[in-house]
């Protein structure tokens, strides 16, 4: 029962998103087997980044509002949301409508390793140290639960990462913006579907998140109106070709700096 929250929330005849099988996760037991982690970048109301951590056959997962930081000195605020099925761990796309609303990004991914015995004693203490090996994120972090007068229920914690190798003071949320799984952005995503967003359902109308999807929207809709006439001018081309008994051109050879500008980014070693 561990995603009946999850479930509640989402009405699964218009989201995208996967509802979870229960055979989908397994049992984390050995404190060195490396477990699944992700960073989804989420523009709904508000843009967030979702960090999901894989335990017992779910995604742990928080939302942070600025998202991961790589300097020691700042505490990132991630607030702890319901688990989530371990396929979401690969989801990208649209949410068109419903509980969260909006353009959801595969920003990071890879493994991570508890630095603790007792992963689940840690969870209950509010004071769980790990290590990540993702394309962005790497090194050793600590989530903290910060439970006060504000929070009674335990929700906040805190992300922060451990001074090492993998520290800096860049940010990499701005340094590495792109999805590692189509290494396009918000607009890229939302040009490949056709969401209830892009007319009347926006998750954000107002404010400096609205003035970011309203942007993004438009720059959808140039990517998309761009594909259809180059897809309309192909097809002319191609009629023309076929007329002259002619062949279609040869496919352009990749180059070497068209290779380094489409690489996954990563953080830079420090």
């Amino acid at each position: 029962m561990a995603l009946e929250k999850y479930r509640e929330k989402r009405n699964f005849s218009k989201t995208p998103e996967p509802k979870g099988s229960p055979s989908a996760g397994r049992k984390s037991t050995s404190k060195n087997e490396p477990r699944f982690f992700c960073v989804q970048k989420h523009l709904a109301s508000h843009l967030h980044y979702d960090f999901r951590l894989e335990h017992n056959g779910v995604l742990l997962s928080w939302a942070i509002p600025k998202g991961p930081a790589l300097d020691p000195s700042v505490k990132r605020l991630a607030m702890h949301v319901e688990d989530h099925p371990i396929e979401y761990g690969s989801f990208e796309g649209v949410i068109p409508e419903g509980y969260g609303a909006g353009i959801v990004m595969l920003w990071d991914v890879g493994t991570w390793m508890p630095e603790v015995e007792d992963v689940d004693a840690a969870l209950k203490k509010g004071d769980l140290k790990f290590r990540l090996d993702g394309y962005k994120l790497k090194g050793s972090w600590v989530l903290v639960r910060t439970r006060g007068p504000r929070d009674p229920s335990g929700r906040s914690w805190l992300l922060i990462k451990h001074h090492d190798e993998w520290s800096g003071a860049v940010d990499i949320t701005e340094f590495a913006p792109k999805s590692v799984k189509s290494e396009g952005d918000f607009e890229d995503i939302l040009a490949s579907d056709t969401p209830a967003i892009w007319k009347s359902n926006r998750p954000a109308k107002g404010g400096a998140t609205g003035a970011m999807l309203n942007e993004i929207i438009e720059k959808a809709a140039a990517l998309k109106a761009g594909a259809a006439s180059k897809g309309r001018g192909q097809s002319s081309e191609g009629r023309g070709q076929k007329a002259e008994g002619r062949q279609t051109a040869a496919p352009i050879k990749k180059t070497t700096k068209m290779a380094a500008a489409t690489k996954k980014p990563a953080a830079k070693r420090r």
